[in-house]
């Protein structure tokens, strides 16, 4: 499986409809309603704000709606076509702004799928992988040589605050977490702390 890494967005016109996809990264059922608002909140004019989301680690919770378009036209092909796609953790949700002309049930169900083909089309994704977080304290005399270690075991979402000591913490791989962990003891000479979460 992979996931979703930022958002993306894409557009296509079907019949002077605007179908905007924007895809979101989600890590709970619980968050889908927060999101689908924020995205209603940035369209206020659109006629339908859609969704579809594949959530949890095997991909196998889901989420769907066709606010107010025909029953399953809409929800149901954008959620199929995630479901093919290996790609979890996503939530997209479809803004549309109609254009006058009535696409009928099987222009609407062809309009979702895709929309939702064409945003996948544009998202940037990783494989999902066990992470851990840590959070160590450094000496400035050390800052570079950690700089170094923590590329090399594939930090990420990495934060620094600098006071008389240098705090990092962020994610790793939890494949690199021993690695990690030995490397830090060895640079610091055992003089600084690191602790995994």
């Amino acid at each position: 499986m992979e996931i979703l890494l930022e958002r993306a967005e894409s557009e296509i016109i079907v019949k002077k409809s605007r179908f905007i996809s924007i895809a979101l990264p989600c890590s709970s059922l619980e968050e889908i309603k927060s999101l689908v608002k924020q995205i209603r909140d940035e369209h206020p004019n659109a006629t339908h704000v859609v969704h579809a989301a594949v959530i949890g680690p095997k991909g196998d919770l889901y989420s769907m709606s066709d606010d107010r378009e025909p029953k399953n036209t809409a929800g149901r092909p954008a959620l199929e076509v995630l479901k093919g796609s290996g790609v979890t953790n996503i939530l997209v949700c479809i803004v549309r702004y109609f254009g006058g002309t009535l696409l009928g049930t099987g222009g609407l169900v062809k309009a979702y799928g895709d929309s939702t083909k064409e945003v996948l089309g544009v998202i940037k994704t990783e494989p999902l992988i066990a992470k851990v977080s840590f959070s160590m304290m450094i000496s400035y005399d050390f800052y570079e040589l950690i700089k170094r270690l923590l590329v090399q075991v594939k930090a990420s979402n990495v934060e620094e605050e600098f006071t008389s000591g240098i705090t990092i913490k962020g994610m790793i791989p939890l494949t690199e977490k021993e690695a990690l962990s030995s490397k830090f003891v060895s640079i610091t000479m055992g003089r600084c702390t690191i602790t995994f979460s």
